[in-house]
């Protein structure tokens, strides 16, 4: 069995198909990450079912893949998404999980409402689609990738939710890796920064100035090009390789695509 998925792995790589017959659901796969995710992993032959919640599907990859609606919040919401889409796929190889959000705020001034969207969206969610997923992949095994983030790393003073979440995620990454190894499930966690809708609400954050600020910032700090990445070119062939026979022999690691910005593993 697992001879014949290695060649037939080999096989794909060498038709330029390096994810065809994986079954892949993607979270958050209507916008950001998520959609590039959806677009590189259908690239590489992969099936995709995206999950979305209230932002619909892009009229480009609308009609390339099946879409159903979940809460990533929501344990039951979660639950019957990923069985109508194992349903739909005939099992479960891949979980990118990317959907969450950023938020502002300071240490001195978060609410008990701030933190508990922004600890839900992010690291609740990532906990149950893992869940999820792990329940779909422990007979045949699988890869599963989560979003951290260097902020997890680092801290933010003007998101310290989000830091706080993000940190979780690669805690739970380790976690569910030294957890899930034996079923022969991979758990890996990617910190990017590329150019979003949560970069977005940074820029919009900040205001002109601050923006401005940052901006020349990165041109300054960042080795590659000095500006935040474009997540289809940049990050997609990185999901890709974390979704398939590549990355068999890694689980439980960070790893940053963020043009040098941060430099996780020096």
């Amino acid at each position: 069995m697992v001879e014949t998925r290695a060649r037939a792995d080999i096989d794909a790589i060498s038709a330029g198909k390096p994810l065809a017959g994986r079954r892949a659901v993607v979270t958050g796969a209507a916008s950001g990450i998520g959609a590039a995710a959806v677009a590189s992993f259908l690239a590489a032959g992969a099936e995709v079912v995206g999950l979305f919640h209230t932002t619909p599907p892009p009229d480009e990859l609308k009609a390339r893949c099946a879409w159903v609606v979940c809460d990533a919040r929501d344990r039951g919401s979660v639950g019957a998404a990923f069985e109508q889409a194992a349903s739909t796929l005939g099992g479960l190889d891949v979980l990118l999980h990317a959907a969450g959000t950023w938020q502002p705020s300071t240490p001195d001034s978060l609410t008990d409402d701030e933190l508990d969207q922004v600890l839900d969206t992010n690291l609740r969610s990532t906990i149950l689609t893992n869940q999820a997923a792990f329940e779909h992949m422990r007979e045949s095994g699988g890869h599963i990738i989560n979003l951290g983030s260097g902020e997890g790393v680092r801290g933010n003073p003007i998101a310290p939710h989000y830091a706080i979440a993000k940190a979780g995620v690669h805690a739970w990454t380790r976690s569910a890796a030294t957890a899930w190894g034996k079923f022969g499930i991979t758990v890996n966690a990617l910190a990017p920064a590329v150019d979003t809708a949560n970069a977005d609400r940074l820029w919009k954050h900040l205001g002109p100035d601050g923006t401005a600020a940052m901006k020349a910032g990165l041109r300054a700090t960042m080795p590659l090009r000095g500006e935040l990445g474009n997540p289809a070119t940049d990050l997609g062939p990185v999901m890709v390789f974390l979704a398939g026979t590549g990355s068999r022999f890694m689980t439980g690691q960070l790893i940053a695509v963020n043009g040098g910005l941060q430099m996780l593993g020096a």
